[in-house]
């Protein structure tokens, strides 16, 4: 009897072996997002999710991060294998320029444009702001050190013949950049994000705001200067006491990754995207804009193999 027990714990102990031999390794991943109070975060949680949930094995987590350059950094070291980021900052990693002139990060790769993410210039009544000139000699925030947005504004007041000597800047994230104008710390600050941005939302709850507008001869300068910009309108109402349109300029939101990363779950992650879109649109209003047809444009930067094959074979790419 002790002989026989002792056989079906041989046998059990070598089937549990082998079954556990046979069971796929899960695939775990870290996607890069941005601050808890932008759009990077919720939206990557969202997903997160969705992969985890449509690809067999999979285990991404969503972290909370500065946001674009942080992203492209961490991913040329593989501390992450997903980011979301600004294409235009995508596009500086790779070629070494900007935030990255200490050097390029040729190991990043494209996968699929996200949404536009809109500058949105948010000004106190009482500075007197309405365009980009009156910001002289003001107290604006240009967003954090480094960022995508910081990037963005440094831009827009070289189009318009300023620079930081002109006015008292700070480097403050959305959420600081926030606290800080509901203080009167800060006369304006900018923000680059999807709409409507929950920041400026709060901000908009106890105080009224001037949404600051761009000259076309701005958005012109801009957009033959910069190809990743593109003109934007933000609609009437998109904001609490916003009764008219503001004329901008956006860049895209773009889901990143490495060249370490295989074909295969690239290819995956790609595939469960776009198949789940309309889920990914329940779970968060930004994922109503993710367009199959237009999820490769405005990437200047290579596609990873696995992302450019799901492409391929939907015809959008060569």
């Amino acid at each position: 009897m002790k002989k026989s027990i002792a056989i079906i714990l041989v046998l059990m102990l070598i089937f549990t072996a082998l079954f556990t031999a046979c069971t796929p390794a899960k695939t775990n991943m870290i996607l890069a997002t941005g601050g808890t109070s932008g759009t990077y975060y919720p939206y990557g949680g969202a997903m997160a999710q969705i992969f985890n949930s449509k690809i067999q094995n999979m285990n991404v987590t969503a972290q909370s991060t500065g946001a674009s350059v942080e992203n492209c950094k961490l991913l040329g070291q593989n501390e992450a294998e997903l980011a979301i980021v600004q294409n235009d900052m995508l596009d500086y990693a790779y070629n070494g320029i900007e935030a990255f002139a200490a050097g390029k990060i040729e190991n990043i790769r494209g996968i699929a444009t996200l949404y536009p993410e809109i500058v949105q210039i948010v000004a106190s009544v009482d500075s007197g702001i309405t365009n980009i000139k009156d910001m002289k000699g003001k107290r604006v925030s240009v967003g954090a050190p480094g960022s995508g947005v910081e990037a963005n504004a440094r831009q827009i007041f070289e189009a318009t013949g300023l620079t930081y000597n002109d006015m008292s800047v700070s480097y403050l994230s959305f959420s600081e950049s926030a606290d800080a104008f509901k203080d009167k710390h800060i006369d304006c600050f900018f923000v680059t994000s999807g709409i409507p941005n929950a920041a400026i939302q709060d901000i908009t709850a106890q105080n009224d705001i001037v949404l600051v507008s761009l000259t076309d001869d701005v958005v012109k300068t801009l957009t033959q200067k910069y190809p990743f910009f593109v003109e934007y309108n933000i609609p009437a109402g998109t904001y609490k006491g916003q009764s008219s349109d503001v004329k901008t300029v956006a860049v895209m939101a773009t889901l990143a990754t490495n060249s370490n990363v295989s074909e295969d779950v690239i290819y995956s992650i790609t595939k469960a995207l776009f198949e789940n879109q309309p889920e990914l649109a329940q779970a968060h209003a930004k994922g109503a804009e993710l367009v199959l047809e237009e999820a490769v444009k405005g990437i200047s930067i290579p596609f990873h193999p696995g992302a450019e094959k799901y492409f391929k074979e939907k015809g959008l790419l060569k």
